[in-house]
């Protein structure tokens, strides 16, 4: 494959959409190589890029099945586990932390502290 076509922030002709606006319209880009680039300048940090792919060339995206509906729900109840106590947190425990946050912070006073 050669050199990509290099196109500057929103002049891309038709027919070329980001994984996002594929997304947007019930499409995946389906396995096909990047087909072009934009790219936007910036003043003071590296140039933004944005990867096309055809539009003509995505595929419809994959329905939900139960199965996956049911991975699903199991991933995001493992990212809701405390690993210290095993307690469901009721929210997603934060990476910086690592655990929820009473055992990130615990209670220097107990549970019924000083007020």
């Amino acid at each position: 494959m050669g050199a990509l076509p290099v196109f500057r922030w929103r002049l891309a002709p038709d027919g070329y959409a980001t994984r996002r606006q594929l997304r947007a319209r019930g499409l995946r880009p389906g396995g096909q190589e990047v087909a072009a680039q934009l790219e936007r300048p910036r003043r003071r940090r590296g140039t933004l890029v944005a990867y096309l792919y055809r539009i003509d060339l995505a595929k419809p995206v994959q329905p939900m099945t139960p199965a996956r509906w049911a991975a699903l729900g199991k991933a995001n109840a493992a990212r809701r586990r405390c690993p210290a106590c095993r307690g469901d947190a009721g929210y997603v425990i934060p990476t910086s932390l690592g655990t929820c946050v009473p055992c990130a912070y615990p209670d220097p006073h107990g549970s019924e502290g000083s007020t």
